[in-house]
């Protein structure tokens, strides 16, 4: 068998299965450092490798990036990654240890063949430090109850969620009252006629409320940092749905903006993301060829919708109906006789507004559409840039959710698709983010938010 020469110093970084189905890359973001995959990882991945979900993209992605890591190799061996100062990998066969998993949680799980592999590496490499990689908490700490250091992926993860929690938004107070006045009569206004009250530079694309030295004296404006311009944003009415509040303001707006062509929308259930979206897509329908509303499908306790009973589309509807709820809504907004009410019977039934799982839109080109992503605090990172790059020409990206209101085991509020978008996406000319606050469903709705 080859034997590897390495520094001491070099870790030993053992990955699960959830990390190679978040990234397939992953084993290549390791450093110098080298990257050991059981034996088992690769029995899992081979379940994985059919179907159109993102995890089975990911799978087929990670055994075809082996075979050619592999060429001209023996994977049980050490073998060098591609890249400058890279280390190297190789699959690790089961084996006996002193210590077996199985035996000591008192059950035969593929868990516990990893954690095994992990075992046998720190018996045989006694000099070098070694790491279970895992997106699986429970795996992590399973692992740390055998001794084996166990850490997040932690590449593509948003160091600090508290940087992304006030983008989009900002206020500026004690203004003169007729900074505030020329706003509201000229509708926009230069910025150095502002920047000498803001401490720091505006960011671009960031709404703001202006508060003049009276108390009585405010404006909603919008900033863009490209013309140096604020300007003031009235409350929109878009479908018959009227902003409630600020923040709902600034959402429309930025729905309404066409020159904002991605846009994220975070905010707690009933503050009105999905509603806007929607009523603002409906507004827009003439400059758009289609309009798609699309959001991921999280099974049931984990279980695969094949679980549910029914044909495909009796087994989807459960996951759909919220979208449905909101259409509705909107449509309520009118009496049948309307021609409103109708024309979105005819959008439904011409497949102008299509509303589908996002696997099914997944591979689609997307041009001219306005495209509503929901519940996308479900999506990893690679999910949101396959869906951006996916954008042609005259297309509207939204993507609405909760950082804070995770469905999948494997993602959390730092390392989800939609924190990764507000982090990386921010000040850019094209992209706008704007947080609700406020619920506005129901009282009830509130009750449960803020003390439940």
């Amino acid at each position: 068998m080859l034997k590897k020469t390495t520094s001491s110093a070099s870790k030993i970084f053992v990955l699960d299965t959830s990390v190679i189905l978040y990234d397939h890359h992953s084993i290549l973001n390791f450093a110098e450092h080298d990257v050991v995959i059981p034996i088992t990882v690769l029995e899992e991945l081979d379940q994985f490798k059919k179907g159109n979900d993102t995890k089975n993209f990911e799978s087929r992605e990670f055994i075809r990036l082996l075979d050619k890591l592999s060429k001209d190799h023996m994977i049980q061996h050490w073998t060098p990654l591609n890249g400058k100062n890279k280390g190297s990998f190789k699959i690790m066969m089961n084996s006996d240890n002193k210590l077996n998993a199985n035996e000591i949680f008192g059950e035969e799980k593929n868990d516990h063949r990893i954690l095994n592999a992990a075992l046998s590496l720190k018996e045989t490499e006694k000099n070098r430090k070694v790491v279970l990689v895992s997106k699986d908490i429970n795996l992590r700490l399973k692992a740390k109850s055998l001794d084996i250091a166990a850490e997040d992926y932690e590449t593509g993860k948003i160091k600090n969620i508290s940087e992304i929690e006030n983008t989009g938004k900002g206020i500026i107070e004690n203004l003169n009252n007729d900074i505030i006045n020329d706003l509201y009569e000229k509708g926009s206004l230069e910025g150095k006629e502002i920047f000498g009250k803001v401490k720091a530079l505006p960011k671009n694309n960031t709404f703001y409320i202006l508060k003049g030295v009276e108390s009585n004296a405010s404006i909603l404006a919008f900033y863009r940092a490209e013309q140096s311009r604020f300007s003031r944003i009235s409350k929109s009415i878009a479908y018959n749905i009227t902003p409630k509040n600020a923040e709902q303001a600034f959402a429309l707006h930025a729905i309404l903006d066409p020159e904002i062509k991605l846009l994220s929308i975070q905010g707690v259930a009933g503050t009105g993301k999905t509603l806007l979206a929607l009523a603002g897509a409906l507004e827009q329908r003439k400059d758009y060829k289609q309009i798609f509303l699309a959001r991921p499908i999280v099974p049931l306790s984990n279980k695969d919708i094949g679980y549910l009973p029914g044909d495909i589309k009796s087994k989807l509807n459960p996951y759909m109906e919220p979208l449905w709820d909101n259409l509705k809504f909107i449509q309520n907004q009118y009496q049948e006789s309307d021609k409103e009410y109708q024309r979105i019977t005819d959008m439904i039934n011409q497949e102008k507004l299509v509303i589908q799982p996002l696997a099914y839109i997944r591979g689609r080109s997307l041009s001219n559409i306005f495209f509503i992503v929901d519940e996308a605090q479900n999506l990893t990172p690679h999910e949101v840039k396959t869906i951006i790059s996916r954008a042609g020409e005259n297309t509207k990206i939204v993507f609405t959710g909760d950082v804070f209101q995770i469905d999948t085991p494997y993602l959390d509020s730092q390392s989800n698709g939609l924190s990764y978008l507000i982090d990386r996406a921010r000040n850019h000319p094209l992209y706008a983010h704007i947080k609700l606050e406020k619920g506005e469903r129901s009282e009830l709705a509130n009750l449960a938010n803020e003390l439940l």
